[in-house]
């Protein structure tokens, strides 16, 4: 039994938490640029005190995005970055704080339409504080960035990249709307289920992926039912951040090779692309499993996700997918066809997926015509 085990250098968990996050601040410089949503109101007493130069990110973060946040923190002079918000914060804020000490351009050291080289020098320490319960960005090394000129988003990836902090503060996630709850939650689902059954799991990140399993079932439909139920809101920030945990050690699989594309193609936010594929990209993994490789573990893999998901201790595979599905239609998350992708887009996004480094991580290669499936019927 032999992996390596990555993370965030400290993580500081549970409601209230967000206190944390000025004084450590202070601790590592004097001017902090403080990359967040659309707007920076919601959290400036979360950063009281501090010299700060707001950043915000309206968006899912682009190439030129990043280009124009790194001017603004080297004319700032600062020397921390903080991104208190979701994914696509945070994602920004990891890339700013590598891009503010290393030189270039970011195409320098993107994968798959950059150079792809390795950062040389330590990124500036980086808080991540996620107010959303999905990406689990607080705790992998990656972040992704949107090139429309490519139609496709690509990763700036290092271990060095990882937070300095992450700050997981439930209390942050409280009246998130239905819609951001049901897509963030299903991605933390989704980050859940694809390292228990890639290729690459372990030890370590199978306990993170059984546990988040199934609290993520338990509490999904309670915090879309009820945003300010904290218990439920814990819940689900803690089963994203054993998300986070688990993918960025063990990888992730169909559904993430999908998303990039889908995402650098068409205006679908991450989760929502993540929630429409899964319980397709599920069925036929299990399938192709049956088919080609039967004694595979990852059929037990799924056999345990479904007892974990319903709650039956003699679920079978399928009965996961059913519960996943039926779960995606309870929380009203739309088909890919409501973003514009249609048939004729399959085989354009199956050649970009098949390129991405997510489906290294599937259990089984999928052929294109099942890569191809599965995009049919999330459509």
């Amino acid at each position: 039994m032999q992996f390596e085990f990555v993370t965030s250098a400290r993580i500081v968990f549970g409601a209230g938490s967000a206190r944390e996050i000025a004084p450590a601040a202070k601790a590592m410089g004097r001017r902090a640029l403080l990359v967040t949503g659309s707007s920076s109101e919601r959290v400036a007493r979360l950063v009281a005190g501090l010299d700060v130069t707001p950043f915000a990110v309206a968006e899912e973060p682009s190439v030129e995005l990043i280009r124009r946040g790194v001017r603004c923190a080297r004319e700032a002079r600062c020397e921390v970055v903080i991104a208190i918000g979701g994914g696509s914060a945070l994602d920004a804020g990891k890339a700013l704080a590598a891009l503010l000490t290393n030189p270039g351009d970011p195409l320098d050291y993107l994968e798959v339409i950059g150079r792809g080289q390795p950062l040389t020098v330590p990124p500036a320490p980086f808080i991540a504080a996620p107010t959303t319960a999905g990406t689990g960005s607080e705790v992998t090394r990656n972040a992704v960035l949107a090139a429309p000129e490519h139609r496709v988003k690509a990763s700036l990836r290092s271990a060095s990249m990882l937070p300095r902090i992450a700050v997981v503060d439930p209390e942050l996630t409280l009246g998130l709307s239905r819609s951001v709850t049901a897509a963030t939650g299903l991605d933390a689902l989704t980050q859940l289920i694809e390292p228990y059954v890639s290729s690459r799991a372990n030890a370590m990140t199978d306990l993170f992926c059984v546990d988040g399993i199934r609290r993520a079932a338990a509490a999904l439909e309670t915090a879309w039912e009820n945003g300010s139920s904290l218990e439920a809101r814990t819940a689900m920030s803690w089963a994203a951040l054993l998300g986070g945990l688990a993918l960025a050690n063990a990888g992730l699989g169909a559904v993430h090779g999908f998303a990039a594309p889908v995402g650098g193609m068409f205006p679908a936010p991450h989760g929502a692309v993540c929630a429409a594929l899964l319980p397709h990209a599920m069925a036929v993994n299990i399938r192709a499993l049956s088919e080609r490789a039967p004694r595979s573990q990852a059929l037990g893999r799924y056999e345990e996700i479904a007892r974990l998901l319903t709650g039956h201790p003699r679920a079978a595979a399928e009965d996961g997918v059913r519960w996943v599905a039926q779960l995606c239609a309870r929380l009203e998350i739309p088909p890919l066809g409501s973003y514009g992708v249609r048939q004729d887009d399959i085989p354009d996004l199956v050649e970009k997926a098949a390129r991405t480094s997510s489906m290294r991580g599937n259990p089984i290669t999928l052929t294109e015509e099942e890569l191809g499936e599965v995009v049919a019927l999330a459509i």
